[in-house]
């Protein structure tokens, strides 16, 4: 098992299961207390959610962060992808060390400022896993909220690992007032089905969704420009007028974007006249507009 940088403690067993989505139980309201200090100085909490994994999500997270910054926002993300953080290498900061003072734990600063906190900086090894149970990401959440200094933040953008599981359970629990779940897709129906079930699961939870991202929409061929659907066309656009939320945008493919993530180097500050770059930037105004009601657009 991977060594506990964060000393986080299994909460006592008790005679009944608990349903994470009801209030905490009285011995770790201390705790809670804190994440309500820490939150009440970020303006905006939005969870970034798929349905299933291989959809791009980490990679929509970082950039949208990125667009967010660019738009004069100051911003944090949180990654509590703990199985696969991925948000460190995508924003170029992967290798960097969380520190810590009297007033709790540092993040690391990434691209445009933006603040940064994974479980990515805390492993001695590349191939240590994370290999905990749902009550210890529980904890290791709460802590992740309430013992970094986030500072004063217009949004804090929160990768969330695949599904409806513990740690989203957990985010919809613990995050005071969130403001809703961007939820990410890519244009096929296995997608498409996992979608909805992340749209019922934002239901459950009363939580707003603020729209959804088809990733992977389309390719263009660099050489004749005709674009090429390659996963198939519109589905997201389609699924999300019948389910009645907004479509936030299409990020097409880019060979470059694959490059770029392996590399370690943060695709849209690299490629910001790219079409995916220009779509995050036109996918954060929008955000922008839901969230705070106006849009940063020059048009």
């Amino acid at each position: 098992m991977s060594s506990n940088p964060f000393r986080l403690q299994s909460p006592q067993p008790t005679k009944q299961p608990r349903d994470l989505r009801k209030a905490p139980a009285p011995q770790v309201q201390g705790a809670d207390l804190k994440i309500q200090t820490r939150m009440k100085n970020v303006k905006f909490k939005i969870a970034i959610l798929s349905g299933k994994g291989g959809v791009g999500k980490s990679f929509v997270s970082s950039n949208l962060a990125m667009a967010l910054a660019a738009a004069n926002k100051r911003v944090g993300i949180v990654d509590v992808d703990f199985h696969g953080p991925s948000v460190p290498k995508m924003l170029g900061v992967r290798g960097q060390m969380l520190t810590a003072d009297d007033n709790g734990i540092n993040p690391v600063n990434g691209p445009f400022g933006i603040k940064v906190v994974s479980i990515d900086f805390l492993l001695p090894r590349d191939d240590t896993p994370v290999i905990w149970r749902g009550s210890i990401k529980h904890s290791a959440i709460r802590q992740f909220l309430g013992d970094v200094n986030w500072g004063e933040l217009d949004y804090l953008i929160i990768d969330m690992p695949p599904g409806t599981g513990d740690e989203a359970l957990s985010v919809a629990q613990l995050v005071p007032n969130i403001t809703g779940f961007i939820i990410v897709t890519i244009p096929s129906e296995v997608s498409t089905l996992a979608v909805k079930r992340s749209i019922n699961f934002a239901k459950t939870v009363n939580t707003r969704i603020l729209g959804v991202v088809e990733n992977m929409s389309y390719f263009v061929c660099p050489s004749e420009g005709k674009a090429y659907y390659i996963f198939g066309q519109d589905k997201g656009k389609k699924m999300a007028e019948e389910l009645g939320v907004e479509l936030l945008g299409q990020v097409p493919l880019d060979p470059r974007i694959a490059e770029s993530n392996d590399l370690g180097e943060p695709f849209f500050l690299k490629y910001l006249e790219s079409p995916a770059s220009k779509e995050f930037l036109k996918i954060a105004d929008k955000v922008i507009n839901v969230v705070e009601g106006k849009s940063n657009s020059s048009a």
